[in-house]
């Protein structure tokens, strides 16, 4: 009998452990679709003759599906199970590519993106408090550190792989509107039938509580390092959803570079670098991550805006590099501090919270950045967006680190 539950035991470790790398890998890929669209921008603009705010237009929609998503399912995993949120948040980005390769039109651009943006709002809170529990699940050691930083990592090397993928197979693989979608959709479908196999983890209340529209519960004394905490995360995503939306623009209209693949591996190298900064420095604590992030973002952002001027491609990528490690520092700090400050019973509930002020700030700046671009030079825009972003994540990060440190003393 010792001996059966012993290997019972073991299976169930080893299905967890397999699980974890699952939703990790399905994470990734769902946020790489997400991006996809990024080079392709250029494509759609040259087409059908969008300016500079049509395109951020487009890409910000996105943020539109993800904030409804978050208010109205991103927390029901907590009552309802992982599995049966993850799995049909999938399904939600497959019918996202079907839009996209049925209706490449204006209107069907904005109806896709929206749609993907509904399968990501599903998708953050859940499978970040999913991989926390197949990680306790696989045996793993009581702290988190582990599971944030993969989550942390697969979101942002998600959506630096999808503009990387996508750039490639327009290059290389054309019709390059419809081979980036059939690959990742297809992917995605996969990846969505295995996430079926994986084990529950949540642990269900019962009776089930009625459905309600999203609500953060934080204890009073953490409020001031939840709303830091996502007031610094959503400055970083307005850094990253500036690569994500104008920079192809800002390349060809100002460097003459107009390679799809170029545009894809810009994004990417970015977007990698701040899953590398994650991994780097996932045994570092909040503040020590904050304070190094300010200076690492202020470099980056003041070389990409310093390409522009000069210009010179080089200095973006590496403008672009250093930042995207320094968004990367913010983005893992700020969302650890949040996770800190959720009750057991609500991770998913606050963690949707953080991640709907994350993606507030990735909508808001960048269409205010599009209608800028419409009455001054791209150059000047740059450099202004890079002194207002500075500013923010730096009394952003100072206030969760003041904040934390106020708590730890209580």
């Amino acid at each position: 009998m010792t001996v059966l539950i012993e290997r019972q035991k073991q299976s169930s470790t080893r299905r967890h452990s397999v699980a974890f790398w699952l939703v990790a890998a399905t994470f990734c890929v769902n946020l790489a679709f997400s991006a996809v669209p990024t080079p392709l921008y250029a494509i759609y603009q040259e087409r059908d003759h969008f300016s500079d705010l049509m395109v951020t237009v487009v890409y910000a929609v996105y943020a539109i599906g993800v904030i409804i998503s978050l208010f109205l399912a991103g927390h029901i995993s907590d009552w309802v199970g992982r599995r049966r949120v993850l799995g049909p948040a999938i399904g939600v980005n497959v019918l996202s590519a079907v839009i996209f390769l049925l209706a490449p039109s204006l209107p069907g651009l904005l109806i896709a993106r929206i749609v993907s943006g509904v399968s990501i709002g599903m998708t953050t809170g859940t499978a970040t408090a999913y991989l926390a529990e197949l990680h306790l699940g696989a045996g793993g050691p009581g702290s988190a550190r582990r599971p944030q930083v993969v989550a942390t990592a697969a979101n942002l090397g998600g959506i630096g792989i999808g503009p990387l993928g996508a750039g490639l197979l327009a290059q290389f693989a054309p019709p390059p509107l419809v081979m980036p979608y059939l690959v990742f959709g297809g992917v995605l479908l996969v990846l969505g039938l295995a996430v079926a196999t994986a084990p529950e983890t949540a642990d269900l209340p019962d009776p089930r509580p009625s459905w309600r529209p999203q609500r953060v519960s934080i204890p009073a004394h953490a409020r001031g390092t939840f709303f830091a905490a996502t007031a610094a995360g959503g400055a970083a995503f307005a850094v990253y959803g500036v690569f994500n939306s104008l920079m192809p623009g800002f390349l060809a209209g100002t460097m003459h570079e107009t390679s799809y693949a170029v545009a894809g591996a810009v994004a990417f190298a970015a977007f990698a670098a701040g899953s590398i900064a994650q991994i780097a420095l996932g045994s570092t604590g909040v503040a020590p991550t904050l304070r190094l992030s300010v200076p690492v973002i202020l470099v980056g952002l003041a070389l990409c805006a310093a390409s522009m001027w000069l210009p010179s491609l080089p200095v973006f990528v590496v403008g672009g590099i250093i930042t995207g490690a320094g968004g990367g520092l913010v983005v893992r700090g700020s969302l650890v501090a949040a996770a800190a400050t959720a009750p057991p019973e609500s991770r998913a509930e606050v963690l949707a919270g953080y991640f709907l002020g994350a993606y507030v700030g990735l909508s808001v700046p960048v269409i205010g950045l599009g209608v800028a671009t419409e009455y001054v030079a791209a150059r000047v825009v740059m450099l202004g967006f890079a002194a207002v972003a500075v500013a923010a994540i730096a009394l952003s990060a100072w206030a969760v680190i003041r904040s934390a440190a106020r708590e730890a003393g209580r």
